[in-house]
């Protein structure tokens, strides 16, 4: 890849980098942090990387940077904590569907959240998906399947939320 194609990676997929590690992390200064990160790494190896492939591997990167930071961290959610009221349901003071719903993200594990983001958000493939976050197809349809399932309960019946 050449200096110019890395400019134009920069310019082109920074934003949608960003808010997917934001979405996860859900702190602006360790998204920041993780996003330099992928692009010093992805500089260190602009010889191997081709232009073509440089979205995937910045993902693929991003993804990987922000589990080992969680992991360093220790702050891998457990599912186990939550709370049957806070899995099934929802404050009834909120009224913004926007709201509620990024609430429910919050509350899914770390490779639902992920993967259902990466799908509904930002519009990769099952197989893509797959690369990004070292899982096969299936379990990404598996992981998807059971983050939309948690969403569907968690939000209840639109005529609820409205």
């Amino acid at each position: 890849m050449t200096t110019v194609e890395y400019n134009t990676c920069v310019d082109d997929f920074s934003d949608g980098v960003y808010r997917f590690i934001l979405k996860n992390m859900r702190d602006e200064e360790k998204a920041k942090d993780v996003v330099q990160e992928s692009y010093t790494k992805m500089w260190e190896k602009v010889d191997d990387i081709s232009y073509s492939k440089a979205k995937s591997y910045l993902f693929t990167t991003a993804y990987h940077t922000m589990i080992d930071d969680i992991r360093k961290n220790k702050r891998l959610s457990n599912i186990d904590d939550i709370t049957q009221y806070d899995i099934y349901g929802h404050n009834d003071q909120y009224s913004d569907l926007k709201e509620i719903l990024t609430e429910a993200i919050k509350k899914l594990p770390e490779v639902q959240r992920s993967a259902i983001m990466l799908r509904d958000y930002e519009g990769y493939s099952y197989k893509e998906i797959g690369e990004i976050v070292n899982l096969n197809e299936s379990q990404v349809k598996v992981y998807i399947y059971r983050a939309r399932v948690f969403l569907k309960n968690y939000i209840g019946s639109l005529d609820a939320v409205i």
